[in-house]
């Protein structure tokens, strides 16, 4: 009675087909829970061993679990597929789960590699970026990869469902190249925006000066860099333009060399001229923020005797070189006031021999 019963025949197969194409799909779907939860309990355990080289932690493990969901529902319609091609099938119906297949193993796919791509960017980045300007800019060349990825296996699925894709290569091949053409410029500062974010000669919060404009780097776009100026207003760059400066980035400098020159009047002595170098540098020694370089009797000057001053600033901060150097100017003030030594300035003396002294009283008397 069973026998007859598992004999009958539905849509050209027995019931006993179907129930093993039934018992075959459970099977396989326990067997791959039992493997993804071998999987998951074995990183666990490792995470646990204080040995390991690679540290993992539930949050890994969960994080593990949630990327490779797009791969579970791939195998489990896998299990589904194998199991049903043991039935017999009209050439539609088959033909109907062959493309459907097809279609999933590459839309599962695809999600697979994105999430595991996005995983590992985003943790490499998390470790190495700590601009979230710049973190907001990694979703935006994430986005990118997605389109191109999804465009790449767009291709791939109508050709392995039998469309002409050649035809559509060489179209989208003259398209492409009408586009770019077209927006060539804007290419340019894409490509531009990519050097800018990988190599990395400015980000935000610099100061830059590019020819003779100056700011800190406020916004770096796609197609644009912002600047605010010392003056408070914006500065907007075309990224292909900054590419193709020459930029000074003084956020990166380590310290500032200073270059000054200051004269005293030509009645000062010979002896208190060699006292002014070695004044000046233990002003600077003496000033934890500065390093001393050299301090010379430079030249003589239309009204005065001009030294030069070479010193570095320990900070790159423009605020604390100003605060040395006023530092500096006070003391140096001081030091040469009590050596009786005066500053120049823009003077001029007259000397007049004795001859033209006595013809000018024999006038003045007339």
């Amino acid at each position: 009675m069973i026998n007859d019963f598992l004999q009958q025949t539905y849509f050209q197969n027995r019931i006993i087909d179907y129930i093993i194409a039934l018992a075959t799909f459970i099977l396989l779907v326990i067997f791959i829970q039992i493997i993804k939860n071998i999987v998951l309990k074995l990183l666990e355990n490792w995470g646990k061993k204080r040995t390991a080289k690679i540290k993992i932690d539930n949050k890994f493990v969960k994080t593990f679990e949630e990327k490779i969901r797009p791969l579970l529902n791939l195998i489990y319609f896998a299990a589904f597929y194998i199991s049903i091609k043991q039935l017999t099938m009209n050439e539609p119906v088959k033909k109907f789960f062959d493309i459907l297949f097809i279609v999933l193993l590459t839309f599962f796919g695809v999600r697979f590699f994105l999430s595991i791509t996005s995983y590992a960017l985003e943790t490499y980045w998390a470790k190495k970026e700590k601009d979230p300007g710049r973190r907001q800019a990694l979703k935006s060349i994430f986005t990118i990869i997605q389109m191109i990825v999804w465009s790449i296996a767009l291709l791939i699925l109508l050709d392995n469902l039998g469309v002409e894709i050649s035809a559509l290569i060489a179209g989208l091949g003259i398209g492409g190249v009408a586009v770019a053409l077209a927006s060539q410029n804007i290419l340019g500062d894409l490509f531009s925006y990519f050097t800018i974010f990988f190599d990395r000669p400015f980000q935000i919060g610099d100061f830059i000066v590019v020819d003779e404009y100056k700011g800190t780097v406020d916004y770096i776009g796609i197609k644009t860099t912002r600047l605010i100026s010392l003056g408070g207003e914006q500065l907007i760059f075309c990224n292909t333009d900054l590419t193709n400066s020459r930029i000074s980035n003084y956020k990166r400098m380590r310290q500032r060399r200073i270059v000054f020159q200051f004269g005293v009047i030509y009645q000062t002595t010979l002896t208190q001229l060699k006292k002014i170098p070695q004044i000046v540098k233990e002003i600077i020694i003496q000033i934890p923020e500065a390093t001393f370089d050299r301090a010379h009797f430079a030249s003589y000057g239309n009204f005065s005797l001009n030294f030069e001053v070479v010193y570095y600033v320990n900070d790159p901060d423009y605020n604390k070189y100003m605060d040395v150097q006023q530092e500096i100017n006070f003391k140096l003030k001081e030091a040469l006031e009590k050596e009786g030594i005066e500053f120049a300035y823009p003077s001029q003396t007259i000397f007049l021999a004795n001859e033209n002294k006595e013809d000018l009283l024999r006038d003045s008397r007339k």
